[in-house]
């Protein structure tokens, strides 16, 4: 019996993780904010990504996008990156963490939202701590 139980929760927590990260896309978003990689978080790019920035928020296409964040990121050299808050909700996911900068701290929020069997990033926001 006590077998059946430690299998029993192994399973849940694989099955768990396995729904809750969508064929692990935010776990790719989360490595791709700690390494400061653009390439790597353009891969989950929606066609207009809105984008969140001390002094200014626009919507942007993947390929400005791509810029804004590659320029963000080279005037803010990633120290780390934690995680504060993790979720889903109607089959969108999200992600609170702290983004620690050469330039700053930063709250950090990315909204993806399932579009067919991907999950898409469609919003990013740093505010400055």
């Amino acid at each position: 019996m006590k077998n059946f139980k430690n299998v029993f929760i192994a399973l849940t927590t694989v099955f768990s993780m396995s729904a809750f990260s969508g064929g692990n896309s935010i776990g790719d978003v989360i490595s791709a904010l700690r390494a400061g990689n653009t390439t790597a978080l353009a891969k989950y790019f929606d066609n207009t990504v809105e984008v969140s920035l001390p002094g200014k928020t626009a919507t942007y296409s993947k390929g400005q996008c791509e810029a804004v964040l590659s320029d963000f990121f080279a005037n803010n050299a990633v120290k780390s990156f934690s995680v504060i808050h993790q979720g889903e909700s109607g089959g969108s996911q999200f992600c609170i963490g702290k983004l620690v900068t050469a330039g700053g701290t930063y709250r950090t929020t990315v909204n993806l939202k399932q579009r067919g069997e991907k999950q898409i990033l469609q919003e990013i926001k740093f505010e400055k701590q």
